[in-house]
C-alpha cells in the first residue's frame, strides 16, 4: 500500500506545472497512456491538496539536485488570493499570442489555472526563476540553431522543475523527461556511470530533434507540445475523434486526461515568467552562469572527491555543473571524450592541479584493498547494520569507501545515523 505522501505525490505528478512528470514514449509509439475520468482536473480541492509541505518534500527530496548554493529564498515569498482580473488576463495573453507561434487564446480553463499556481505556488517561482538563469541562456542557444520558438524552454519546467536528475515514477529522467529508449533514439547513452538524459546539453540537443520531429509531423507547435507528453499516436487519434479539428482546445476532451493538462500548465508557466514583475516575482543572482563555465576532458577516472581534495572546488558545484555522471565520477574510456565542466575562474587552478588529482587517484587505487579468491563470487554490495557507536566516518574507513559516496549509496542528507539502521555499502567500488 502507498502512504498518504506518496499518493499526494502522485497527485501533483499529474497537474502540477513545477512537478509534472510523464510516461513518454519514441516518436513512433502509440497509446502509451490511457485517458482517466475526473469531473474537475483543475478543483481547488485537488489544488489545495498540493500545499507548501507536500512541494516542499518534493524540492528536499534525494531526486531533486539540492543545489541550495543556486536556489535561495524561498521563505519570504507571500501567498496571494487575489485574481487576476479577466479583463487585463484577456489583455496580457493577447500580447503573448502575438509575440509566439503557439495559440495562446483566453478561456476558463486557462484562466484558472494561471490563477490557481499564483494562489498555491506563488512563492516557489523565484527558485525556479533562479535556476532559469542558468539553464534558459543554454537552452535558447539550441533552440534557436533548431528553429524551434524560444519560449519552448518553458517546457523543462513543467517537465522537471529545471532539475537534470529528477526522474519521474515511470522511469523518465533529466530536464527533458526521457524514457530510456526514447533516448536511445535520439543518441543519449545511459551505462553505470554516464547518463545522457540527465546531461544538460546533450538532452536539450535530444529535446530539439524531438520536437521538431513532432513539429514535422503535426505543423503545430501546440499539437507538438501535446505530443511531446502522450505520443503521437494519441494526438493523432483525438483528431480522428475529433472530426478533424487541429486546433489543441477542441482535441482537448479526446486526450489523455494528463496531456488536456499539459499544454495549460505550459501556457500558465509561460504566462507567470513573462508577467513576473507584475505579480512581485523576481529570481537572485545565481551563484554562477552557464557563460561562466567551461569544460576539460579528463585523462584517468577520477572522482568529485579528488577533485575538491587536490582544487578545492566544491563537490557540490561539481555536481551541479556535472549531473550526467550517476556516481560523482568521471570515467576514463578510451575513445571516449569525458570531460568535467567547472568554473571558469577555477579551470586554472584544476590544470595547475591536474597531475596531482590523477596521483590522488592512483594513489587511492593502490590503496584499495584487493579482493581474495574466496570472496570473489559474493555479492559485492552489502548490507550494514549501525551499531552503538558508529559515525559514518567510521564505517567509511572500515570498507575502504568515502563518506560522500555512503551518503550517495543510501540517499542520506546529513550525518546523522541511527543504530540498527540499514546502509547499502559497495565495498570495492572507487
Amino acid at each position: 500500500m502507498f502512504s498518504m505522501k506518496k499518493r499526494i505525490f502522485f497527485l501533483v505528478v499529474f497537474i502540477s506545472t513545477t512537478i509534472l512528470s510523464q510516461t513518454k514514449t519514441d516518436s513512433l509509439a502509440i497509446d502509451t497512456l490511457k485517458a482517466k475520468n475526473n469531473k474537475d482536473f483543475f478543483s481547488d480541492k485537488d489544488l489545495r491538496k498540493i500545499d507548501s509541505l507536500v512541494l516542499e518534500t518534493q524540492y528536499k527530496s534525494p531526486l531533486s539536485d539540492n543545489i541550495n548554493y543556486v536556489i535561495k529564498g524561498l521563505e519570504g515569498t507571500k501567498k496571494t488570493t487575489d485574481r487576476i482580473p479577466t479583463d487585463v488576463l484577456k489583455e496580457r495573453l493577447k500580447h503573448l499570442d502575438n509575440t509566439t507561434p503557439f495559440f495562446i487564446e483566453y478561456n476558463p480553463i486557462l484562466e484558472n489555472v494561471i490563477n490557481s499556481y499564483l494562489k498555491y505556488r506563488k512563492k516557489y517561482y523565484p527558485r525556479l526563476m533562479t535556476k532559469a538563469e542558468y539553464y534558459f541562456p543554454m537552452f535558447e542557444k539550441y533552440l534557436d540553431q533548431f528553429d524551434i520558438p524560444l519560449e519552448m524552454k518553458y517546457l523543462a519546467i513543467v517537465e522537471s522543475t529545471l532539475n537534470p536528475k529528477a526522474r519521474s515514477r515511470v522511469g523518465a529522467r533529466g530536464l527533458w523527461q526521457f524514457m530510456y529508449l526514447t533516448g536511445k533514439q535520439y543518441k543519449l547513452n545511459v551505462n553505470s556511470y554516464v547518463d545522457d538524459r540527465q546531461d544538460p546539453i546533450k538532452a536539450t540537443i535530444a529535446a530539439c530533434k524531438y520536437l521538431s520531429d513532432l513539429y514535422n509531423i503535426f505543423g503545430d507547435w501546440d499539437l507538438a507540445l501535446a505530443a511531446y507528453n502522450s505520443g503521437p499516436g494519441n494526438v493523432s487519434k483525438a483528431i480522428k475523434r475529433s472530426g478533424g479539428y487541429r486546433n489543441y482546445w477542441n482535441l482537448r476532451q479526446y486526450l489523455p486526461r494528463e496531456t488536456a493538462g499539459y499544454v495549460p500548465a505550459f501556457y500558465a508557466t509561460m504566462y507567470i515568467f513573462k508577467y513576473a514583475k507584475e505579480h512581485g516575482l523576481a529570481p537572485e543572482n545565481p551563484p554562477i552562469y552557464h557563460f561562466a563555465t567551461d569544460t576539460i576532458q579528463v585523462k584517468r577516472t577520477i572522482s568529485f572527491d579528488q577533485i575538491f581534495l587536490k582544487t578545492g572546488i566544491d563537490t557540490e558545484m561539481l555536481e551541479f555543473l556535472n549531473p550526467a555522471y550517476k556516481l560523482d565520477i568521471i570515467p576514463y574510456v578510451k575513445g571516449k571524450n569525458y570531460t568535467v565542466t567547472l568554473p571558469r575562474n577555477a579551470t586554472v587552478t584544476f590544470l595547475n592541479k591536474e597531475k596531482e588529482i590523477y596521483a590522488l587517484a592512483d594513489a587511492d587505487d593502490a590503496k584499495r584493498e584487493k579482493p581474495l579468491p574466496k570472496f570473489l563470487e559474493l555479492n559485492r554490495r552489502i548490507r550494514y547494520k549501525v551499531r552503538s557507536g558508529d559515525y559514518l566516518g567510521r564505517i567509511a574507513k572500515k570498507f575502504g569507501v568515502r563518506v560522500s559516496q555512503i551518503k550517495k549509496w543510501n540517499r542520506l542528507r546529513n550525518n546523522n545515523l541511527k543504530i540498527g539502521q540499514r546502509l547499502t555499502i559497495y565495498p570495492r567500488r572507487l
